[in-house]
């Protein structure tokens, strides 16, 4: 394997940032909670919002790209109010919204 778990993480959330187009105080806000090796060639990465339930797995090769296809998964259904996205920033919350009214 030519990566790490740290720096599949780290490529994991630098997908995230570049897909969404997050500036750099807002990074701050994101977690890497883990990056697992899965099979011989990739890596499962998990990024969250810090204080917040939901998550994104995103798959990370060994060359180093991201399936775009990433997972996201949250406990707070659509049909609850956003009240735990008010203390963050207005593109994360609208972000988290979207993720959360797809799935």
């Amino acid at each position: 394997m030519l990566l790490s778990a740290r720096q599949a993480g780290d490529i994991a959330l630098e997908f995230l940032m570049e897909e969404w187009n997050i500036s750099e105080p807002e990074i701050e806000w994101f977690v890497i909670f883990s990056a697992r090796l899965l099979g011989q060639y990739w890596y499962v990465a998990e990024v969250g919002v810090a204080g917040l339930p939901d998550r994104w797995f995103i798959q990370v090769y060994d060359t180093g790209e991201c399936d775009p296809n990433y997972t996201f998964t949250s406990p707070v259904s659509a049909s609850e109010r956003y009240t735990d996205l008010e203390q963050i920033p207005p593109l994360i919350a609208e972000i988290l919204v979207s993720e959360r009214n797809s799935r």
